[in-house]
């Protein structure tokens, strides 16, 4: 059983506020640093795929410090999903699943099937 299927949300975002709290950084965890951060370890990621063909995308994966790396970049972005989440009160959970659903109904999958 791989950890994503034991790990809850709630522990990742517990695992997060205690790092944080531990380093005093929450005076610097704002929406608007937070927002800045995702977008610059977004960023960071979309570096890797630069002027890589589509096709080619998933082999670079398999070069083990390119995956290494991509998989810090993903960590990075998630860590601060978590704690804007954590600054704002945001449920992660029910965000998701309320957007989910605004999508369902924006693109029925009858309609939208293999196309965007």
């Amino acid at each position: 059983m791989s950890a994503d299927e034991q790990t809850t949300i709630s522990d990742l975002r517990r695992c997060i506020a205690d790092f944080i709290r531990d380093r005093d950084w929450e005076q610097f965890h704002d929406p608007k640093n937070l927002s800045m951060a995702i977008a610059t370890e977004a960023a960071e990621l979309m570096e890797h795929f630069r002027w890589v063909k589509n096709d080619d995308a998933l082999n670079y994966l398999v070069d083990p410090h390119n995956r290494a790396e991509v998989t810090d970049e993903l960590a990075d972005i998630l860590a601060f999903i978590l704690s804007f989440a954590n600054a704002t009160g945001i449920d992660l959970s029910t965000a998701l699943r309320n957007k989910m659903d605004k999508n369902i109904r924006k693109y029925p999958a009858d309609q939208y099937k293999g196309r965007y």
